[in-house]
């Protein structure tokens, strides 16, 4: 771990997504900012690393992000420009079930639908509209809630199914792995 800098305005400690957007956000506004990271390399809890076998990489403490890449504030940085790569798995993540099965959530609803069998319809119906309706409701959903959304049709098809109780929504699903 390094000292402060002299003359530093801001120390950030921490270059996880909320340190480097913290340190980013005053560094834009003009401040000296330094950044202190423990680790051996930055991003925190969000980074990937070979931990087992070579070529096999691993979430080093998170499990998915499916908002960063949509970030508005990750999105006005041109992080490939500066050595970040968001890395997206072809299996989101997985859950172990009874009998060495796993439910699994891929990269799109179709895919993660076809491993549901007959509750791939169901699970259609029910993330389907939001996929399609995400670039209308993403927006509205990071941001401060300060007036009426833009869409709100779109914003009310979220509420609903968002609203209820995860106890109601699971009892359009008849398998252990929907």
């Amino acid at each position: 771990m390094s000292s402060p800098a002299p003359g530093a305005d801001a120390i950030v400690v921490g270059s996880g997504p909320n340190g480097l957007a913290a340190a980013i956000t005053m560094a834009r506004a003009g401040l000296k900012v330094q950044l202190i990271e423990g680790a051996g390399r930055p991003g925190g809890g969000c980074r990937t690393a070979e931990l087992t076998l070579p070529g096999f990489q691993h979430d080093v403490c998170s499990a998915v992000h499916p908002l960063a890449a949509s970030s508005p504030f990750f999105t006005s940085i041109d992080l490939a420009a500066r050595g970040v790569t968001l890395c997206t798995p072809k299996v989101a993540f997985a859950h172990p079930l009874d009998g060495g099965r796993a439910a699994a959530v891929a990269g799109s609803v179709e895919e993660t639908a076809g491993g549901l069998g007959r509750d791939a319809g169901a699970y259609r119906r029910l993330l389907g509209p939001l996929v399609r309706e995400v670039g209308l409701t993403l927006p509205e959903i990071l941001a401060p809630l300060r007036s009426v959304p833009r869409h709100p049709l779109a914003m009310a098809r979220f509420g609903l199914d968002g609203l209820p109780p995860a106890t109601i929504v699971a009892r359009r699903f008849r398998t252990e792995e929907a």
